[in-house]
C-alpha cells in the first residue's frame, strides 16, 4: 500500500471557530483523506517549537507578530528541509487601517516573517489583492484558497419563504464584527414585526446589549455550538464586519439558500459572485434603508445560487489543497 504524505497542521488558537473548523475538514474529509494524512498538531502561541514528529509537508495556521517571529524562525530551522507552508486567517487591508499604529512596520514584519515559509496561502482573493499590491510576498509564492467546510446540512435547511422577519448576525461579539453599527441602523428601521437575532458571544456582550436595550426585537441568542441550527430560524445573513479575511458564515448562508447581505470590504467581497449583496455597511442610514427593503422584498428576490444547489466550493477546496500539495 503506497504511503500517503503526511501533512502537519500547526495551530496555536484552538477555540471554537472558523479555522478549527476548516482544519477539521481537512483532516476527515474522504476524498482528501485520498491523497494525503492530514494531522493537527496545537502550540502554545509565541512558544518555541519542539519535536513535532516528521513530516512531509508543515503547515503554518500561526498568529503572525514580532513576538511569535522567534518561533516562526525556530520552525523553519526545525523543517529545514520540509517544505514550510503559512496559511493567513487575519490579516487584510483593513484589519491594517482599523488596527496598525505604524503600517510601514507591521509590513515590515510580514514581509521577514513570510520569508521563512516556501508558501504562502491567502484565504480570499481580497485578501491576496491586498498582499500582491503591498508587496508583501512575491506572487510566485502565493495561491489562494478560499475556506471551506462541509456545507451537505446547510443545503438541507428548508428555504425561506414570503417576507424576511428574522435578520441573523452571526460570530463573536467584537469591534471587529461591526455589529454595533447593526444595532444601531436596526433600531431606526420602522418595521415592528421584524427580528434581529445576535448569535454569539465575546467581550462586547454588555456594550452591544445597552445598545439594544428598549427594543425588544433584538434578541441575543448565544453561542451555538452547531452553525447549522443557529441559520435554521434566519431568512436573512447580515456581515457588518468592519474587516474578514473571508468570512465562513458568509458561504453557510448561501448553501442554506439565505439572503445575504455583506460590508464590500477585504475577502467579503469575494462572495460577491455567489450571490451575496454588498454595500458599505458602515453607512447607518443606508443599511437601515436596505434592511427595510429587505423586510418588504425579502426572500421573494432571492435567487438560487450555486452554492446551494452544488458542491462547487468544497470541490475547489480540495483541489486546490491537492495542487498545492503536488506542486511544492
Amino acid at each position: 500500500m503506497k504511503r500517503l504524505p503526511k501533512v502537519v497542521h500547526l495551530i496555536d488558537d484552538t477555540t471554537a471557530g472558523g479555522v478549527m473548523r476548516v482544519l477539521d475538514f481537512l483532516r476527515t474529509d474522504s476524498v482528501m483523506a485520498q491523497s494525503a494524512d492530514h494531522v493537527i498538531r496545537s502550540v502554545e502561541r509565541g512558544a518555541i517549537v519542539g519535536n513535532l514528529g516528521s513530516a512531509d509537508v508543515a503547515v503554518s495556521h500561526l498568529a503572525v507578530s514580532w513576538r511569535s517571529l522567534p518561533s516562526i524562525i525556530a520552525l523553519r530551522t526545525l523543517y529545514v528541509r520540509t517544505p514550510l507552508v503559512h496559511v493567513e486567517h487575519s490579516y487584510t487591508e483593513a484589519f491594517v487601517a482599523h488596527n496598525v499604529p505604524s503600517e510601514r512596520r507591521f509590513k515590515t514584519l510580514l514581509k521577514l516573517a513570510y520569508s521563512f515559509f516556501d508558501r504562502i496561502v491567502c484565504v480570499s482573493n481580497g485578501q491576496a489583492n491586498w498582499m500582491v499590491s503591498n508587496h508583501l510576498v512575491h506572487t510566485d509564492k502565493l495561491s489562494t484558497i478560499q475556506s471551506c467546510v462541509d456545507l451537505t446540512a446547510f443545503r438541507a435547511l428548508p428555504l425561506p419563504s414570503g417576507p424576511a422577519r428574522v435578520f441573523g448576525a452571526i460570530g463573536r461579539l467584537d469591534n471587529q464584527k461591526g455589529f454595533d453599527t447593526l444595532i444601531k441602523a436596526f433600531r431606526q428601521c420602522p418595521d415592528t414585526d421584524i427580528q434581529l437575532h445576535i448569535i454569539g458571544e465575546g467581550a462586547q456582550k454588555s456594550t452591544l446589549q445597552a445598545l439594544a436595550l428598549g427594543d425588544n426585537r433584538i434578541i441575543f441568542r448565544g453561542f451555538h455550538s452547531d452553525p447549522v441550527s443557529a441559520l435554521a430560524d434566519v431568512d436573512v445573513v447580515l456581515m457588518p464586519s468592519r474587516w474578514e479575511a473571508y468570512g465562513l458564515v458568509a458561504v453557510e448562508a448561501l448553501a442554506a439558500g439565505r439572503r445575504l447581505i455583506c460590508n464590500d470590504v477585504d475577502g467579503l467581497s469575494d462572495h460577491a459572485q455567489h450571490g451575496g449583496v454588498m454595500m458599505n455597511m458602515e453607512n447607518i442610514e443606508e443599511l437601515s434603508n436596505l434592511i427595510a427593503h429587505e423586510a418588504r422584498a425579502g426572500n421573494r428576490s432571492q435567487k438560487t445560487s450555486v452554492v446551494r444547489t452544488t458542491k462547487t466550493l468544497e470541490n475547489r477546496f480540495r483541489e486546490s489543497w491537492q495542487f498545492l500539495l503536488r506542486k511544492i
